[in-house]
């Protein structure tokens, strides 16, 4: 007989303890008080429902992790439990009976909305934009420098998707309103454009290109990811290898720039040095009012081919890159390249390689070929059903293209495992699975400022940009450092660009020749490290700031990129060690963003910016001696 303050405890973890895939610490711990499972030594009051890796937690068999003598990570004392270990363990009850119903509600009203929008004819959208680009205008004419502060959008901190709190919007700020650019402006079939406002999101645009047998040519996993922020920011996809990051993918961007400007800047016009400074730049060059995209032709249906491979790590690096990557360099051949990539390692010695290619939908229902329709809500999640391959071996079937885009937004990778700890269990699905998945920005806004420092300690998310013949050495960094898997893998072409640009590939790679380059462009890969570390599992001490200082060091010291939706140890020394500052320096001088807009450091750096902070920040940018902040050459 369970003591009574323990009996809900007992009581809630039910549902879940009878399933090889979940196991509860706490009533493994009441049975007994040194056991271990997995490898993992039990801890009473671990912050997390179950205690296995993600990874060999779905087998049905007593899962272990690999003897690998080679990638032996560091011994950690255990870590006293805190009240807040109870309160991220059992988020689960407000995430169920208020996250996922305001969720869906927000969805629906969401997609009417679309519609509504939708049902209106191309000119009489594109005169609505007008009308609002104006408002925007006159709302800039409206500040004073002098008494308001800083410019910003009027959206709140805490709807953005990425994990980075938006603090910088704690301080004294000058709001514009974006919220009604939200609509797509124009499909031009003729020119292979879509012209969309920067809060169409992707889950809007494959509603109206799918159908049309075109998309955008790289479409990012979650519906809810918008054209703005994937633009400012980060976007890739698994067709990144061959179109590069969603912001190479755009033809010309419509700016309203510190002085009420409005301007169209492309790559061959006056204001194409404003065109390359644009991305990654956070909106604090201007205001993105809309984009004009570049679409592609697709097919009904993606093949998917799912190929196991086991090994360790560097052996798990070159199967991934010789999956998209022919080793003769052939990389713009079509016929060796697929359309598609994206690789999931599940532990240190086992991976699944994805490779895609556009099918047609008579090729897909030809007798014998197997069509899976993930999309619907009682599926299997995606990154499980693929973990398949390595008990059956290869096998190939074909997905809905539209569906095959959104195949991570169910179960927010795997991170829906953390945040609903039973969801993927078949009940659940079939029940509940409809709402799904929770909105990123209600988790936020509902987890307090102490899960939020919390997860910021004990969980991992974020990407790391490496040249791809450096994977294997990113891989055995973040098992070393961090433990956590499942890891994605998805490469990414990086242009050379005709201006060094914040990113920038390595000086001299094409002479080197190697996997996955071109004279024109060299292969990098987003290693996406997305879960609670080994340590935090095991309950033992787990220094979550200080992993990500070491990742953000490592990066700087191989050329790698930290994308700045997640959080961000780095002050700014280092943070313009990693990117470079000079073209936007000298863009923020020359179009008056300095005094306006924020920088995109202070934009992006961790913690509450004050006031003081940010005035100082920009009044040294202007105190510096133009000659430090010229045109950059071309390298």
């Amino acid at each position: 007989m369970l003591p009574c303050p323990f009996f809900f405890l007992h009581i809630s973890t039910y549902f879940f303890l009878h399933s090889p895939h979940c196991i509860s610490t706490f009533t493994l711990s009441l049975l007994a008080d040194t056991s271990g499972c997995g490898g993992f030594p039990l801890n009473v009051g671990s912050f997390t429902v179950h205690i296995l890796q993600l990874a060999p937690q779905l087998s049905f068999s007593r899962p272990s992790l690999p003897k690998m003598s080679d990638l032996e990570t560091p011994l950690r004392p255990k870590r006293k439990t805190a009240v807040v270990d109870f309160l991220v363990q059992f988020r689960w009850i407000v995430v169920i009976f208020v996250v996922l119903p305001i969720s869906f509600t927000i969805y629906f009203l969401t997609y009417l909305g679309d519609v509504r929008s939708e049902m209106k004819s191309y000119k009489r959208r594109q005169k609505e934009h007008d009308e609002n680009v104006q408002k925007v205008v006159k709302r800039l004419k409206e500040r004073n420098p002098s008494k308001d502060g800083l410019v910003c959008t009027a959206r709140k901190p805490w709807i953005a998707v990425g994990m980075r709190n938006v603090d910088y919007k704690r301080a004294r700020h000058f709001e514009v309103d974006l919220s009604a650019f939200r609509n797509v402006l124009e499909i031009d079939r003729e020119r292979m454009i879509a012209k969309v406002e920067p809060l169409v999101n992707m889950g809007q645009i494959t509603r109206v290109t799918v159908p049309l047998n075109l998309a955008l040519a790289v479409v990012a996993e979650f519906d809810d990811l918008t054209v703005g922020g994937l633009i400012n920011g980060y976007g890739i996809e698994g067709s990144s290898h061959i179109y590069g990051l969603f912001s190479d993918t755009v033809v010309a961007y419509e700016i309203v720039l510190a002085d009420g400007r409005v301007v169209r800047a492309t790559k061959d016009n006056e204001y194409s040095d404003l065109f390359y400074a644009i991305p990654w730049s956070q909106g604090t060059l201007g205001l993105l009012v809309s984009a004009e995209i570049k679409l592609i032709p697709i097919k009904e249906y993606m093949r998917l081919t799912y190929k196991p491979v086991v090994g360790n790590l560097q052996d798990i690096a070159q199967a991934y890159s010789d999956s998209f990557a022919p080793r003769d360099g052939d990389q713009d051949n079509p016929e060796k390249v697929p359309d598609f990539v994206e690789t999931m390692i599940y532990t240190p010695t086992e991976a699944v390689c994805m490779t895609g290619r556009y099918a047609s939908k008579e090729e897909a229902k030809k007798k014998g070929n197997v069509i899976n329709e993930v999309g619907w809500w009682f599926k299997p999640w995606f990154y499980q059903h693929a973990q398949k391959a390595l008990k059956k071996g290869e096998f190939v079937e074909y997905i809905p293209t539209r569906e095959y885009y959104h195949r991570h937004t169910r179960s927010i990778y795997w991170e829906g495992k953390l945040i609903l700890p039973f969801a993927d269990q078949w009940w659940f699905r079939f029940f509940l699975g409809w709402m799904m998945p929770p909105k990123i920005s209600l988790l936020k806004a509902t987890q307090g400022e102490a899960i939020r420092n919390y997860y910021h300690d004990m969980h991992v998310i974020q990407d790391m940009l490496v040249p791809l013949y450096k994977v294997g050495n990113a891989l055995e960094w973040v098992h070393h450092e961090m433990e956590v898997y499942p890891i994605w893998l998805c490469p990414h072409r990086m242009y050379k660009s005709p201006i060094k640009t914040m990113i920038y590939t390595e000086p001299g790679f094409e002479h080197h020749h190697r996997q996955g380059d071109t004279h024109y462009s060299q292969m990098y890969t987003d290693v996406g490290v997305y879960y609670a570390p080994g340590p935090v599992l095991r309950g033992e001490v787990f220094d979550g700031s200080e992993a990500v200082r070491r990742m953000e060091s490592w990066l700087i010291e191989n050329h790698g990129f930290q994308p700045q939706y997640a959080v961000s140890e780095l002050d700014e020394k280092n943070f313009w060690r990693m990117f470079d500052a000079g073209h936007y320096e000298y863009c923020r001088r020359k179009y008056g963003a300095v005094g306006t807009f924020m920088s995109v450091y202070y934009k992006s750096k961790k913690g509450r910016k004050t006031e003081k902070e940010v005035q100082e920040a920009e009044q040294a940018i202007l105190e510096t001696p133009s000659a430090e902040v010229d045109e950059p050459v071309d390298y």
